[in-house]
């Protein structure tokens, strides 16, 4: 993942806490707890007390956060010529969704029926017959909810919007406001002292402080997040505005996250704790699994499948593969015990077992040190 940061002044590096961000990984971290073991105690408590309605709405909109983290909680981003601030507060940072327009809130908002289109120059499902047909498509893959909510937001996109942000004030009652004056604390401190950094001794170092995984080259022209995904964006656009934003939060280990979405301001979610995993397995069990991990495309239907239950049609689709090719890379990785499966009406779906996964690092170190 690599964003072009040639010509870009100091200036235009941003390191800011936002609000509506952390909700999101908060509502992902709720979702997908199993993401996230050194949060157990949080999603435990939290979940048991939401109300059973807010908890309905929470299921009804949770392709927004759960297997993708929709761009719309980083709006600052989309909105054009902006300087890439976050709000202050929860409410400042949902007046700046309501700037960004119907289409780029619709295409942000969709983006799990088009993950493999994301970065590029694709029209809104709002205004395109084909974008629109295939968001439909892909939604039906994910369940009935998911169908119907996408069709109210392409039929009537301004009382949807009304509705999320309606969900997401809710939120902040019922749990959220809590849980910012909690972390913010930490958030705003890593932030300042990114910045300082930054004013210090420069980009490579401050960048280097967000993670061992983000780099900035010798030219200092480009910077680079090791990861599975493959991407470009550039932070020296003039119709978006100059500059990159790195915004921490202490939701989001073990997700480091590059908003890379054409013609958005790029954006780095950084995790600023990292809690510690789980534990054993079996040394014949162990090397099964590595093996079966041992293959690139094996790896990358892993990226689809640690985040959500996708089909076999669904994966042939995001990696523009046949779907007998998924089939065999998930029979590999069913015997080594790596993924479950059940099945939703006619659909098939496959996910990572993240408990499994998980205990990999420290089963090695075990079995070559026992």
């Amino acid at each position: 993942m690599h964003i072009d940061i040639a010509g870009l002044p100091a200036d235009s590096v941003v390191f800011a806490t936002s609000p509506l961000a952390e909700l999101g990984l908060a509502l992902h971290a709720l979702s997908e707890p199993g993401h996230h073991p050194g949060l157990h105690g949080w999603t435990t408590a939290t979940a048991a007390a939401l109300e059973p309605d807010l908890a309905d709405r929470l299921l009804e909109a949770e392709f927004l956060w759960r297997n993708t983290f929709a761009d719309i909680f980083l709006p600052f981003s989309g909105i054009r010529g902006g300087d890439g601030r976050t709000g202050a507060t929860l409410a400042e940072d949902l007046d700046i969704l309501d700037r960004l327009d119907d289409e780029r809130f619709v295409a942000a908002a969709t983006e799990f029926t088009c993950s493999s289109l994301y970065g590029s120059d694709a029209p809104s499902p709002l205004t395109d017959p084909a974008m629109r047909a295939r968001a439909l498509d892909m939604a039906t893959a994910r369940g009935p909810r998911q169908v119907e909510f996408t069709k109210r937001l392409l039929a009537d996109p301004v009382s949807v919007r009304g509705w999320i942000r309606r969900l997401l004030e809710d939120c902040n009652q019922a749990f959220f406001a809590d849980t910012w004056r909690r972390v913010s604390v930490q958030l705003v401190a890593d932030a300042r002292h990114k910045t300082e950094l930054l004013r210090r001794k420069g980009l490579a170092e401050a960048v280097g402080a967000v993670s061992s995984a983000v780099t900035l080259d010798e030219e200092r022209e480009r910077i680079s997040v090791d990861k599975l995904t493959e991407g470009r964006t550039t932070a020296v656009a003039p119709e978006v505005g100059l500059g990159i934003t790195l915004v921490p939060t202490s939701f989001g280990w073990p997700h480091l996250t590059v908003l890379h979405a054409h013609h958005w301001r790029p954006v780095i979610h950084y995790p600023v704790r990292l809690p510690d995993l789980p534990t054993p397995a079996s040394v014949e069990q162990l090397q099964r699994r590595m093996e079966a991990l041992a293959h690139p495309m094996r790896m990358r239907l892993c990226r689809n499948l640690a985040r959500s239950p996708y089909t076999t049609g669904e994966l042939a689709e995001s990696h523009s593969i046949t779907a007998p090719e998924v089939s065999r890379h998930l029979s590999v990785l069913k015997k080594a015990g790596l993924v479950t499966t059940r099945r939703r009406g006619r659909y098939v779906l496959h996910q990572l077992d993240l408990t499994v996964v998980a205990r990999l690092g420290s089963d090695f170190l075990e079995g070559v040190l026992r």
